[in-house]
């Protein structure tokens, strides 16, 4: 039997107009002219297609962020970093965004975990006239793109709600470019100003909300280079219900007398999976496309990262913590921790799930960088349906004195538990009934006593930290802003 299949829409014009008619390029030579396509360019050059039908609002924050040259920290496909669908779920699961598409809210949340300088506006929240304002200064810029959510039904389009980036603008005829990222439906087209704040200017029968837009523009700072917070494992909302909740509950209730005291009582009431809920980002290569040796890219890369985990190791709350864990027998196995690393690499690869995948076997070895110092490498036989693949895990490493003299040390249990305490809001601390324990435990964890590097790591835990507890509150379409610190 025939399967029912669909080639493309017939764009309806008016209202909007094909951007590559006769009359969208007159449009767009007058915009040109006047200087609001200056973002259009940039836009244009990492424009792409929505992969699927749902994920409208991961297309278009992949092209802007891509058009902004963010570096992700990670590895998209073989030795890329680049922005993809696939990496962008970091505030909803990805499995529910194809089945239900994403709410505004929740790409604002996206677009502030990136690491982007976001301004969100509902149209409850602005005019026609500011929105016209904000529509000129971002098309005239190459540093600041736009992303609109509207309802299709205003332009005549088949469909709902849609996201898709603002390509330009021209002034003397009040008409906006929509690169439409579902462009196995329609094409970029040129609509009036009016119509496209009419057609935000509606309800979200989702979140009962107005749609809107927003103005995305480069960071201060890059993502994290060591650790994230991921929402990918369904428990998370129970990890970060912990966090935020029962840490500050415990500290107050229980009968804590020292640091080691405050230690123990979070990391034993910890939830067993929060492993899956910060994890320190891998260099992930398909052993086949690699060289035996570390390129200068990745050396430096690695250089970052060890730089980072020395400055955690260095810290007056590892060493707590080191020294708690070694008085409860906890051990971390590198092999164990890099096998589910190439698992998720694998996943991000192959942009299948994890669950699909499994580890069969990994070894550990050392290889030479461009000026013959050393970089550890784990890798792991990946097996997924019968088919094998062995997959590269670049692992920064920082060395330690012992009595048998130097000794590598790797990311681990311990210090991704530094970073996880270092990124609690201070406030976390405050039900400390002696006075004296809580002035310590909160110069533990002060900011002012980091070095840079580290301040950078920690200050993006906390945004993405406060970012996943709007949405565990559901309060993110509520609160657009960016976190503050």
């Amino acid at each position: 039997m025939a399967m029912a299949s669909l080639y493309r829409r017939s764009l309806p014009s008016p209202p909007a107009i094909d951007f590559s008619s006769a009359e969208g390029k007159l449009i767009f030579n007058e915009a040109l002219q006047k200087g609001t396509m200056e973002g259009f360019f940039r836009l244009i050059s990492y424009f792409q297609t929505q992969s699927e039908p749902a994920y409208c609002g991961l297309a278009s924050l992949s092209v802007v962020l891509n058009a902004l040259s963010i570096d992700p920290g990670r590895k998209w496909k073989g030795p890329w970093r680049w922005f993809d669908e696939s990496m962008l779920d970091c505030c909803e699961p990805l499995e529910v965004v194809k089945e239900k598409g994403i709410s505004f809210g929740k790409v604002v949340c996206l677009a502030h975990c990136s690491g982007a300088k976001v301004e969100a506006f509902r149209t409850s929240q602005s005019t026609i006239d500011d929105f016209r304002k904000f529509v000129v200064k971002c098309t005239s810029s190459e540093n600041c793109h736009m992303i609109s959510t509207y309802h299709r039904g205003v332009f005549k389009q088949t469909g709902t709600g849609h996201f898709s980036p603002i390509g330009g603008y021209n002034a003397e005829r009040d008409m906006a470019l929509i690169l439409d990222v579902a462009r196995f439906k329609y094409p970029p087209h040129w609509v009036p100003l009016k119509l496209l704040w009419e057609a935000m200017d509606s309800i979200d029968q989702s979140t009962g909300k107005r749609r809107g837009f927003m103005l995305i523009s480069r960071p201060h700072r890059e993502p994290g280079l060591l650790y994230t917070l991921s929402c990918k494992d369904e428990s998370w909302i129970e990890i970060a219900k912990y966090l935020k909740e029962d840490v500050p509950r415990l500290v107050s209730s229980q009968h804590v007398d020292s640091v080691e005291k405050i230690i123990s009582v979070v990391f034993k009431s910890l939830p067993s999976n929060f492993n899956q809920f910060i994890r320190w980002v891998a260099e992930i290569r398909i052993t086949e496309d690699s060289n035996q040796n570390l390129s200068a890219e990745e050396k430096s890369r690695l250089k970052l990262k060890q730089l980072v985990l020395k400055e955690v190791h260095e810290t007056e709350l590892f060493k707590h913590i080191n020294k708690f864990l070694s008085t409860v027998g906890y051990e971390d196995s590198l092999t164990y921790a890099a096998a589910k690393a190439c698992c998720q690499g694998a996943e991000i690869l192959s942009g299948s799930s994890s669950k699909e995948f499994c580890c069969r076997e990994t070894c550990v070895k050392c290889i030479k960088g461009p000026d013959d110092s050393e970089g550890t490498v784990v890798t792991g036989v990946v097996v997924r349906d019968g088919n094998e693949q062995k997959v590269d895990l670049l692992v920064p490493s920082t060395q330690t004195e012992c009595e048998c003299g130097p000794e590598a040390t790797y990311p681990a249990g311990n210090d991704v538990f530094t970073a996880l305490l270092l990124a609690l809001p201070p406030q976390t601390w405050s039900g400390i009934k002696d006075q004296a324990l809580m002035h310590e435990m909160k110069q533990l964890i002060s900011m002012a006593s980091l070095p840079t590097l580290l301040q950078e790591e920690v200050l993006h835990l906390r945004r993405q930290l406060q970012l996943l507890k709007r949405c565990q509150e559901n309060k993110e379409e509520d609160d657009l802003a960016a976190p503050a610190y």
